[in-house]
């Protein structure tokens, strides 16, 4: 359902509210009311490489952004960048990204529609890929397009500027990234395109080429970039400092009580949907002592995860939270694994292995390097038992609970 239609001046404004930067209101005050004119809707394009298959609590800033423009009465249109992410998003990257093969595209995309259904009307929303004309370019259309830009603004990216000056290589597919994210927009016809602060120079680079299209330009509208759990850097897959809107209640709720206390600021304005003034009173109190960093964590971890799981999830992971990191006690549910083990030495004890070798064979670390830092940072116990020397060797010939740093679990035991 659409909400009662606003003056085009009150639309502009709550379009506006909570964006980092709106390019520019006036232009986009002119396409509502042609548009109100014309009875056409907006045509808003959300672009999404598919270079992993889940939606994080990053991307759902931009998502709820586009459900209010949803809601004003608006066309989305979901674009999965499945020909582009082959190429691979340089935004934001101190090196080149390695492009993904058709197979992992194909895979990492059919999650996206359920996904973003947890959000958006999928009735009212229309989904593309960028394939659908990208492919069919021929190599002339690829020269005529690069015409748009020069190598001089291409180095006005900081990203690129950076590797530039530090005389890290940036590949030539690369530059041709931001050309067919605009290639995109002139295809669609985008009125309007959302999305992270780290997109800007894409973004105008599309307005550039809709001109030169014989289009208007499309309005830029960019939202601040959600910091990870680490409280360090922007929320991403790559730095696995993410969570998944997909994720259990359980998992939502601890890792939101994991993030340190000067990002809560950042979650609470931009991952919780809590109007303003409520949030403005429990950061207030925060800072006035009236109210512990915990509590207000607290609320924050079941804001966000009423949003994804519910009430009842909400309830679920809260209790979750206190058993294992406030009683610890261990999850009441974990996975069970069973792990190889080498053969006993003659007349030796089965069922016996390396402790760093076990770390890695349940997942839990990606070499056995970083497993071996885990173990001498004491971040690895069994049973409840903290296990330091990294050369240990360890009996899991009978079920036994491995936990490794605050959130890891799982039940092992020897195969066979």
């Amino acid at each position: 359902m659409t909400e009662k239609r606003l003056s085009p001046q009150e639309e502009v404004a709550r379009i506006a509210k909570g964006a980092d930067e709106l390019i520019s209101p006036e232009e986009l005050l002119n396409k509502i009311e042609r548009g109100r004119s014309e009875k056409r809707p907006l045509r808003i394009k959300y672009g999404a490489d598919p270079s992993a298959p889940d939606i994080h609590l990053g991307h759902a800033v931009s998502l709820f952004k586009l459900k209010q423009l949803q809601d004003l009465g608006h066309h989305i249109i979901f674009l999965i960048g499945d020909f582009t992410g082959m190429i691979g998003d340089p935004s934001g990257r101190s090196k080149t990204r390695s492009p993904l093969s058709r197979e992992e595209v194909e895979k990492n995309a059919e999650t996206y529609r359920a996904q973003v259904s947890m959000i958006l009307d999928v009735e009212r929303t229309e989904v593309a890929y960028n394939s659908e004309w990208c492919s069919k370019l021929s190599f002339e259309d690829v020269i005529r397009l690069c015409s748009s830009t020069t190598v001089a603004r291409m180095l006005e990216r900081d990203d690129f500027l950076m590797r530039y000056q530090n005389e890290v290589p940036i590949s030539l597919h690369e530059f041709l990234y931001p050309i067919a994210q605009g290639y995109d927009s002139v295809c669609l016809k985008a009125d309007m395109e959302i999305g992270g602060t780290d997109q800007k120079f894409n973004f105008l680079l599309a307005r550039q080429m809709q001109r030169d299209h014989g289009q208007e330009p499309q309005i830029i509208l960019t939202v601040p970039l959600l910091v990870g759990t680490d409280g360090e850097q922007k929320m991403s897959k790559s730095q696995g400092n993410y969570i998944c809107i997909t994720e259990s209640a359980v998992d939502i709720f601890g890792k939101v009580m994991s993030i340190p206390d000067s990002a809560m600021e950042s979650y609470y304005r931009l991952a919780s949907r809590l109007p303003g003034a409520e949030v403005d009173k429990i950061l207030a109190e925060v800072k006035s002592g009236k109210m512990h960093p915990m509590e207000a964590k607290k609320r924050l971890a079941r804001a966000i995860t009423s949003l994804y799981a519910g009430e009842e999830g909400a309830r679920r992971g809260e209790e979750e939270f206190a058993r294992v990191f406030q009683e610890g006690e261990d999850p009441s549910a974990m996975p069970l694994i069973h792990v190889d083990v080498p053969p006993p030495p003659k007349a030796g004890r089965g069922g016996r292995i390396w402790i760093v070798e076990l770390v890695c064979s349940v997942g839990f670390a990606e070499s056995k390097g970083k497993a071996r830092r885990l173990v001498e940072q004491g971040a690895v116990s069994l049973d409840g038992e903290r296990i330091s020397d990294a050369d240990a060797q360890v009996d899991i010939s009978r079920e036994r609970v491995l936990r490794v740093g605050k959130r890891r679990f799982a039940r092992v035991v020897a195969r066979g």
